[in-house]
């Protein structure tokens, strides 16, 4: 066992990781906990800092981390549930570099697919658009003048790792606007006041769907810039959808029109 105390600086480090925003962006560095994560997080080619594991949790072995060479440390169930960040750990955790991506780092497909999530202030909302657009196939989230850090160890584990399989840009409006009209990538507003159902517009071209909070929705900047608006059909008494529930409904209203041969 490599550490066993709780008092261990490697420990009190990887806490402040855990739970400070700007420990992570002074050491450009992220939390992953979980062997399913942190596989993701290898499959998608992201390089391990360390990889730490408690074999009294855990009876699997990660021979990534050979493979990877990154730094292996064992510790006790007590210093392991110090650092954790779930209810039930199952004994990995990782220390990632965070991946930074621009918007001049994106390189779309032929017929874009893109998510601009405006002022997200819930790292389970976040986490859960992500894993939307992971399955879906989208080609990238543009994460607008957020309220909740990216690498918030809560969005990790909502996304369940597609925060690394995802390409994630935080960017201002400005600059997410000014970058889709360079593209001709249309922009389709979500909002509850619009005429236009969702499933009533053509999603098969290049477009971005922009999505803002549950209680303010987006705001004059997306509304007035956007090419489309269009709600989500509300039957019954409530007003509005959480908002991960309202992305992957229009994105998959997209996958579906996509996958139909061209008339």
């Amino acid at each position: 066992m490599d550490i066993t105390s709780l008092q261990n600086p490697r420990i009190k480090h990887i806490v402040k990781l855990r739970d400070d925003k700007r420990q992570r962006k002074l050491d450009g560095l992220m939390l992953v906990e979980g062997w399913d994560e942190i596989q993701l997080a290898l499959s998608a080619g992201h390089q391990p800092q360390t990889i730490l594991s408690a074999p009294e949790l855990t009876s699997r072995q990660m021979d990534a981390a050979r493979a990877v060479n990154a730094e292996s440390i064992t510790v006790n169930r007590l210093v392991f549930e110090k650092m954790s960040y779930r209810e039930n750990p199952d004994g990995w955790l990782a220390v990632f570099p965070i991946p930074l991506t621009s918007l001049d780092d994106l390189n779309p497909s032929d017929s874009p697919l893109l998510v601009v999530a405006e002022s997200v202030e819930k790292p389970g909302n976040l986490g859960a658009i992500l894993r939307t657009a992971d399955a879906a196939g989208v080609d990238a989230l543009l994460v607008c003048d957020p309220r909740v850090d990216i690498w918030n160890p809560n969005v990790v584990r909502a996304s369940r790792g597609a925060v690394f399989s995802v390409d994630v840009v935080e960017c201002d409006n400005t600059s997410a606007l000014t970058w889709l009209k360079a593209h001709n990538i249309r922009i389709l507003a979500a909002m509850p006041s619009a005429d236009v159902e969702y499933s009533q517009v053509d999603l098969r071209d290049p477009v971005a769907i922009a999505v803002g909070t549950e209680d303010e929705g987006l705001t004059d900047f997306w509304i007035s810039n956007a090419d489309m608006k269009v709600r989500i059909p509300m039957l019954g008494k409530v007003n509005s959808l959480n908002v991960s529930v309202s992305t992957a409904l229009i994105v998959y209203e997209a996958v579906r029109q996509r996958s139909r041969p061209q008339e």
